[in-house]
């Protein structure tokens, strides 16, 4: 199963397929039972099949059975596990989505995918530590261009990369046999991908990232040659697009000089094209859909996704807290808060997956939703507790924390503690958008007109 990869200036948060049913294959008087995917049982059951059938008092052939039953059943197993990392991987929980690809590898070592999803994991793993996953960063004006790269250590490095190796040789020996192997270019297309946006989004080595993407475009571009009905390899072709006709002057046109000349509509409607038919990719379509609609101002068209993606994975907090920003942004004040107190009550109740949400984050949304209304004294008693514990968040959210809180002291004419609160976050981190935005009030007062 072949996934999509994270984007440069696109950041969201993915999805995939519910887990399918567990795999239990059980056939009791011979003696193997497999149960599920672990490594140890399916050896046990192999080697105690294959040395002496005969000793339990069936024909050959019965044996003969049990073992193409088994053989039939090890791939599957493969496949829920990697279904159960997906659901652990679009619910924030790296740790278990961790354990379960390197299980998968374990199973199919020669899978490229197995290593591109293990490789995927990592690198989302730092992002979420990070707060990199924020969708606040693409409501900016190319925020990431701007944002301090990662500091992963030199171990999470190495076991990055080393996947993405070890992905990128199995796929490009398989397509030494066969080079119209679409399964193995897929795969490869999403190695090239997943690197390219580790050296663009963690080591901000736009160089290297702008050669891997071509990379990865081109990979894909063969996918859709070989196989033209396949929605899900037009998602790169799509998100290219975008990304290039959204760049400013000076980095578009390394675009043009490989050939990827960006428009931007056009790789909207590529993006709607796969959220609508894609197969494998449909649902990543709709989270990236979700990421453009709101950086383009048409958050309303954002809502009825994102709702969808709620009930696919109830354990992803952010998606909720998106859900109240696109009300927000959509003009709809009642259902944005709506949506936060559901966040608050879903904490407040220790649903799973909402303890490890910090109270900051409602505190900012619901202050954020009540800056943008005017409701300014309840926003800034909620931005105030945020102020307060902003190592509970990530540092774009301190930033523009900061800033709300300066700009509504300016609104309420309290000029000294506005130009505090603006050197507060720009001393928080300087190329945060929201500490570019607080040094031009430093000299004139926000005036929202």
């Amino acid at each position: 199963m072949c996934r999509n990869f994270w984007f440069p200036l696109v950041p969201a948060i993915v999805q995939q397929p519910e887990p399918g049913p567990k795999i239990e294959v059980s056939i009791d008087r011979i003696g193997i039972a497999y149960c599920g995917a672990d490594p140890g049982l399916r050896a046990a059951a192999t080697s105690h099949c294959l040395r002496a059938p005969e000793a339990f008092g069936y024909h050959g052939s019965v044996s003969r059975l049990a073992l193409i039953l088994l053989a039939a059943a090890l791939p599957l197993a493969a496949q829920n596990l990697e279904e159960e990392g997906w659901d652990h991987f679009y619910n924030l929980e790296y740790d278990q989505s961790l354990a379960d690809f390197e299980r998968a590898i374990a199973q199919n070592p020669d899978s490229p995918d197995a290593h591109n999803h293990l490789a995927e994991t990592i690198v989302f793993k730092e992002m979420f530590r990070n707060g990199a996953l924020e969708s606040e960063m693409v409501s900016g004006n190319n925020s990431l261009l701007r944002r301090a790269k990662l500091n992963p250590s030199a171990a999470t490095r190495q076991q990055f990369l080393n996947e993405i190796s070890k992905a990128m040789s199995l796929s490009e020996a398989r397509l030494k046999k066969n080079p119209n192997d679409a399964a193995a270019l897929y795969a490869l297309g999403i190695s090239y991908g997943l690197r390219s946006d580790y050296f663009w989004v963690v080591e901000k080595s736009w160089y290297d990232s702008l050669r891997d993407a071509t990379a990865a475009r081109r990979a894909h571009n063969r996918v859709s040659e070989l196989e033209p009905n396949n929605v899900d390899a037009r998602l790169v072709q799509g998100l290219h697009d975008y990304i290039v006709g959204s760049l400013p002057w000076t980095y578009k046109m390394l675009g043009f000089l490989v050939g990827i000349h960006g428009d931007k509509e056009k790789g909207i409607r590529t993006v709607e094209d796969v959220a609508r038919n894609g197969k494998l990719d449909r649902v990543d379509a709709q989270i990236f859909l979700c990421a453009l609609y709101r950086r383009e101002g048409h958050a309303k068209l954002a809502v009825p996704v994102v709702q969808e993606l709620v009930q696919k994975f109830p354990r992803n907090y952010l998606l909720r807290l998106e859900l109240s920003v696109m009300y927000s942004m959509a003009g709809d004040k009642v259902h944005g808060l709506e949506a936060i107190e559901e966040v608050a009550r879903l904490k407040r109740e220790h649903a799973p997956g909402f303890d490890r949400m910090p109270w900051e984050k409602v505190y900012y949304q619901e202050g954020s939703i009540q800056f943008w209304y005017r409701d300014l004294d309840h926003a800034l008693e909620n931005l105030q507790k945020v102020a307060a514990a902003t190592e509970n968040v990530d540092l774009n959210t301190g930033a523009y924390t900061y800033l709300r809180i300066g700009q509504i002291y300016d609104m309420t004419h309290h000029r000294a503690e506005a130009i505090a609160s603006y050197k507060r976050a720009i001393a928080l981190e300087p190329q945060a958008d929201g500490a570019v935005e607080s040094k031009k009030y430093l000299t004139t007062p926000y005036n929202p007109r």
